[in-house]
């Protein structure tokens, strides 16, 4: 696959999240109708596609490819289904639980009929509609409440991290689960508001 959206990052930097991070940072703001800095992921109807036809459609890291969309979509797609093969985790940060992590793995054919590959996705989803709120906050907040009322439009957005698991893309995930972290340029990078006014020191 190629990765059109690969060219809005600068080079020399590479997309690498953990679960934490794609849950808390992008996911939440994504759900909160807040815009993510940098704005490098995109969104795809995932029913539309199969597997490999996100071409230029999702962002490209690595071996894999990464693209919000909605939850409510149909897992079912023109030549295939995605389908759960093992119970959700959960994603925690700072000691709280923030998201909920699904791993499906994609068929050909028609569902519970159909032939596995070797595609594998990580979906995940905020943990009980959670947009940037705390708890504490949103527990004294009316409000607040009513943005974690679980059936309003903004809470049901996911983000998916996909791979072909006989490319590598199995290994590298694993790593993340194992805690890897973001390199320091990387974490800098994140941070930054708008990083085309970044400029680079001649000393």
């Amino acid at each position: 696959m190629g990765g059109a959206s690969n060219s809005n990052l600068p080079p020399g930097f590479h997309f690498f999240p953990s679960d934490e991070e794609l849950v808390d940072h992008f996911l939440r703001r994504k759900a909160s109708l807040l815009p993510c800095q940098p704005d490098i992921v995109p969104t795809v109807c995932m029913n539309h596609y199969d597997p490999w036809e996100l071409n230029g459609k999702a962002l490209e890291a690595g071996n894999q490819w990464y693209f919000f969309s909605h939850a409510k979509h149909s897992r079912v797609t023109p030549n295939g289904y995605w389908s759960s093969v093992c119970a959700d985790e959960t994603v925690s940060s700072g000691g709280c639980s923030v998201g909920v992590k699904k791993t499906l793995v994609f068929s050909t054919g028609e569902p519970s009929e159909g032939t596995k590959t070797n595609w594998i996705m990580h979906e995940y989803h905020l943990l009980d509609g959670r947009k940037g709120i705390s708890s504490s906050t949103s527990s004294t907040n009316s409000s607040s409440k009513k943005l974690h009322h679980p059936n309003t439009e903004c809470n049901n957005w996911v983000i998916c991290r996909m791979f072909d698991s006989t490319t590598g893309g199995s290994q590298a995930a694993s790593c993340h689960e194992e805690g890897m972290e973001l390199s320091c340029l990387d974490e800098v990078f994140l941070s930054l508001d708008d990083y085309d006014e970044v400029s680079l020191s001649n000393n």
